[in-house]
């Protein structure tokens, strides 16, 4: 439903539920900012959707786009979760098309007439991942800028968030990620199962020194890691609440940011003729 005129709710924000007509001025009221949330399809212990990293991440993307107009990407589940092949329902495509499949959607973001990508990332396994998809920008030159969010808590909700929760620990499937479903899809938690399989690390690799890929499967087999008996909705709010907030500071920011482009444009045309580059004189 349309709201009154003025409203950032006035043109939907979700790219999905926009008319080709009211495209362009979409486009122009985010000030050519695209939002993409990232998140992926796996098990969530024994008591959270497969999809909860998506939902949560395009839940907060939207909220922040309702207080700072941006267009949401549809729905993107392709991350990096290799270590969660074993368990059912997870969805995983070989690692060059991850990346080859990432950049299209890009590409597809700007032939829209985006200048600007923000990368929403609601999953802990893109967290190398999406750092080095950015770098990659760099191989050529790009008309467009894509950005990873990396919003800042709301210090006043965080030590209501932090008054509110019963355990420090966790990060899958944990309190505060059931927390956060209990409030945008409670009929898709079923918190009494959670009981029914562990959530504690298993420690097995703790005296390597050295990093592995069994690093995740070596703690936790069952690819569920906390205790969320204790989680509520008003946590999960709370915690929705300070994401959002976050977000739309992150949104008008990326509006605003105008050296990023500028800097790319001149990276891009000295890297096609290094030996024209100049070293530049700073002062100490």
């Amino acid at each position: 439903m349309r709201t009154t005129r003025g409203d950032v709710r006035s043109i939907p924000v979700q790219w999905e539920e926009l008319t080709a007509s009211d495209f362009p001025g979409a486009v122009k009221r985010a000030q050519g900012v695209c939002v993409l949330p990232i998140g992926v399809i796996e098990k969530h212990g024994p008591h959270l959707p497969l999809g909860t990293d998506v939902m949560a991440a395009r839940a907060a993307a939207i909220g922040a786009a309702q207080r700072e107009y941006a267009v949401v990407f549809p729905h993107y589940y392709f991350g990096q979760i290799y270590e969660a092949r074993h368990q059912p329902g997870c969805v995983t495509i070989p690692p060059e098309l991850l990346t080859s499949l990432l950049q299209a959607v890009c590409e597809t973001i700007s032939r829209n007439g985006f200048e600007k990508v923000l990368i929403v990332n609601g999953h802990g396994g893109n967290n190398n991942w999406l750092p080095y998809f950015c770098q990659t920008q760099l191989a050529e030159r790009r008309h467009y800028a894509v950005y990873i969010a990396n919003p800042s808590p709301d210090p006043q909700l965080s030590k209501q968030i932090g008054k509110l929760r019963k355990t420090d620990w966790g990060g899958h499937a944990c309190e505060m990620e059931t927390a956060g479903m209990l409030a945008i899809r409670p009929d898709l938690v079923q918190l009494d199962r959670a009981s029914r399989e562990s959530g504690l690390p298993m420690k097995r690799l703790r005296e390597l020194p050295a990093y592995s890929a069994m690093f995740w499967y070596a703690d936790y087999p069952n690819h569920f890691a906390g205790e969320p008996s204790g989680a509520t909705a008003e946590l999960g709010n709370l915690q929705l609440e300070s994401h959002i907030r976050g977000l739309a500071k992150v949104y008008k920011a990326v509006k605003k940011d105008a050296v990023t482009p500028k800097l790319q444009a001149e990276f891009s045309a000295r890297s096609e003729t290094p030996l024209k580059t100049r070293a530049r004189r700073t002062r100490g």
